[in-house]
């Protein structure tokens, strides 16, 4: 049983990006935690194994097949997950989904922008409002927990469009936490460092290698990140252990960036 802070009995969460990675790894520790989770995302299959994943390890979880970056379905998962809900509202929104893209500037096309754009921002604006709204409603605090990344703090080739769509997401998730600290609603992000997920994994061996390799060297703590690493950092905003945190970039990155 986790301790007290960390009990989520009774809450229901909603996690986008839920069939893999960070967003399965996220679900499975809050439904440990006790929360009922709604996971979401459009893989059927990843989405399936998640879920099953839950319930086998007694937990509660239920699917919501979509694209994030359709506004109209996202309001409809998250209306129908806060119905489930006793206050009628979320408790937790943890909107983890992404995609990568690399391009150099002076290579990214329209369609590279707007793609990169719809998913790691729209679909994190959506998931936050949508949220929001359940708990505004209710009149019930609730935390919401957005996913940035290491790419905010750095630049490196090919990184524009998955670094101007994260760097994005820290200012709305500054914004909205001004907006609904009233409220009792609060509102923080995760920047993970190089964790290994499907999203980082190339088809290339030797290059997946090398940039691990490269990233060791690099990172302080001497490793490459697990998508639990940043779990755990998403069960800490979701829970009442951060009860007096919002507005905040929590970045568990083992030491690569060190920013004031």
């Amino acid at each position: 049983m986790p301790v007290k802070a960390y009990d989520l009995t009774g809450r229901t969460a909603f996690v986008t990006g839920a069939a893999s990675g960070i967003g399965r790894a996220s679900a499975a520790l809050l439904a440990e935690a006790g929360a009922t989770v709604h996971c979401a995302d459009r893989d059927t299959q990843g989405l399936h194994e998640t879920t099953a994943l839950i319930k086998e390890s007694g937990g509660t979880a239920h699917p919501h097949l979509l694209d994030v970056s359709d506004r109209t379905q996202v309001a409809a998962a998250v209306t129908a997950a806060a119905g489930t809900s006793p206050t009628g509202a979320l408790d937790i929104m943890a909107a983890v989904a992404g995609i990568m893209h690399s391009s150099p500037v002076m290579e990214t096309s329209d369609e590279d922008l707007d793609r990169v754009l719809a998913v790691n921002f729209k679909g994190v604006l959506y998931a936050c409002q949508e949220a929001a709204r359940t708990m505004l409603a209710a009149g019930t605090p609730g935390s919401i927990v957005t996913m940035a990344s290491g790419a905010i703090d750095t630049g490196g080739p090919g990184l524009f469009c998955y670094g101007v769509a994260k760097a994005a997401i820290v200012q709305l998730t500054k914004t909205l936490a001004t907006e609904m600290g009233p409220h009792g609603i609060r509102v923080n992000a995760v920047a993970p460092g190089w964790i290994r997920t499907p999203m980082t994994t190339r088809h290339d061996e030797s290059a997946q290698a090398h940039t691990e390799s490269l990233m060791v060297r690099m990172t302080p703590l001497g490793r490459v990140g697990a998508p639990e690493d940043i779990a755990h950092a998403v069960l800490h905003l979701a829970s009442d252990a951060a009860a007096f945190t919002t507005g905040q970039i929590l970045r568990p990155n083992g030491g690569v960036a060190m920013p004031w």
